[in-house]
């Protein structure tokens, strides 16, 4: 009978491989992570334990959805569907001084910003200002070099798919007059850029830049110190994938301004960024999710209970790693509340089927905020599914969930403004309509509100 062999390796050594990887690999989890976020190694294990015993409740805490009036009525301006819009941001800001709403448009689908113009004797009107914007993420309206004229920043993925390849970039449109703009590229070479904002972030009186990087594998966050005649240096905050957006604010009331940041990918991570006035930043995660697919969308600085600080509004409903993109049971809509002291407790609101950004407007003039919602990746072949939705506030924070529309479906972003300047505040949205069904398509809507006249006849 033939012997059996021993085995060539040592139990003793055995042992201690298994040991290494039981212990060295999560070690190396934690290491790496603090290398990417900024965040020392001891905050790494306090998030990780905080994650562990946080959880965001996935049942409708506003109950089903209620009927209500319809005040919104929709009407499409702008250019006509020519192809499938893809429509990536919007911003609603007066941009030849008339007095009158006017909406920037990045779109995709062009490769282009354009102005929607608003007139007090015709329809809409819009104008390309600038062409080979090569997939246009965000735009800013912002007097950036500080000559009375709206300028506009925008931030530029290099392709709207996922991509590794450095091909993200930031374009400064400079107002020249009469609606003209001169391109100007100020950073190129990046990885997928996702966000820009304008503040001047290290007090010395000029407007610096905040760049998130989605990238897709390689991602970043940086400040981009104006160093005069459009010259900057990059000061890179973070290289953790999926930043989709930066907001900035005072979240201490130092008189500094603050980044506050929404990272998504496998983290799914809320950061604040605490400027010391100079320029230096410390982060610090205030949320984050143990769903690594929990499919975080968009932040939105609101102070939402009215207390005199800034709350953080959040969705999640990204459904692109699907195919086809479908809504999950988590998706829906939160509030971080500001409690002081930097800590934030999370308030599950709403479920919502790819949620992709939500506004706070008090629209029913009772003085408490509600809250109006889009999606894009809902379940488009029901009819009962939602594009357009809104939260009344009924008081104390709590919430009643009513129908705004489903058509058009695949809705990404959402402005608010008063367009006809009845003292009722309108929405616009835009579509990005990348998969179908491509039934109820809509490239930029604009909601005219009329809930004075709905609920007086109501009434």
């Amino acid at each position: 009978m033939a012997k059996k062999k021993k085995s060539i390796i040592p139990a003793w050594l055995q042992i201690a491989i298994v040991l290494i990887i039981i212990v060295g690999v999560p070690c190396s989890l934690v290491f790496y992570q603090s290398s990417k976020s900024g965040l020392s190694v001891s905050q790494v294990l306090s998030s990780i334990s905080k994650k562990s015993s946080e959880k965001v409740e996935v049942t409708n805490s506003v109950g089903e959805i209620v009927d209500y009036p319809q005040f919104l009525f929709p009407q499409p301006i702008g250019d006509p569907i020519t192809s499938k819009p893809l429509i990536a941001n919007l911003a609603v800001v007066d941009m030849n001084g008339d007095g009158l709403d006017d909406i920037v448009v990045a779109d995709i689908a062009s490769n282009s910003i354009s102005i929607i113009l608003q007139s007090k004797t015709g329809p809409f009107q819009e104008i390309k200002i600038a062409s080979d914007v090569l997939a246009p993420s965000h735009v800013q309206a912002f007097d950036f070099d500080k000559d009375g004229k709206l300028d506009i920043l925008v931030s530029c993925l290099g392709m709207l798919f996922p991509n590794n390849d450095k091909i993200g970039s930031i374009i400064y449109l400079h107002n020249d007059g009469d609606l003209k703009f001169t391109k100007h590229i100020l950073i190129d070479h990046i990885a997928r850029a996702s966000d820009v904002r304008v503040g001047d972030m290290d007090g010395d009186g000029d407007n610096d830049l905040v760049v998130s990087e989605f990238g897709y594998d390689d991602g970043e966050t940086r400040w981009m110190e104006n160093l005069g005649n459009l010259k900057f240096k990059s000061h890179i905050l973070q290289s953790l994938s999926g930043g989709i957006n930066c907001e900035i604010a005072d979240f201490n009331n130092d008189g500094n301004l603050d980044i506050a940041l929404l990272v998504s990918q496998e983290w799914e991570e809320i950061y604040l960024f605490m400027n010391d006035g100079k320029g230096n930043f410390k982060p610090k995660l205030i949320w984050g999710s143990t769903n690594s697919d929990f499919g975080s969308s968009s932040i939105n600085l609101v102070d939402l209970d009215k207390d005199g600080d800034m709350d953080i509004l959040y969705t999640n409903g990204d459904a692109f790693d699907y195919l086809p993109p479908r809504p999950r049971p988590w998706h829906g809509i939160q509030w971080l509340e500001n409690k002081g002291g930097l800590n934030f407790e999370m308030h599950r609101l709403t479920d919502f089927g790819g949620a992709t950004f939500a506004r706070a407007i008090d629209v029913d003039h009772d003085g408490d905020m509600d809250i109006f919602a889009i999606s894009a990746y809902n379940l488009w072949d029901k009819p009962e599914s939602q594009s357009f939705i809104w939260l009344e506030n009924v008081g104390g924070m709590k919430y009643v969930k009513h129908p705004v529309s489903n058509h058009p479906t695949h809705l990404i972003t959402l402005g608010a403004g008063d367009f006809n300047q009845d003292k009722e505040i309108d929405f616009v949205t835009g579509g990005m309509h990348t998969y179908p069904p491509f039934d109820r398509m809509g490239r930029i809507t604009l909601w005219i509100n009329k809930w004075s006249e709905v609920m007086g006849k109501v009434k």
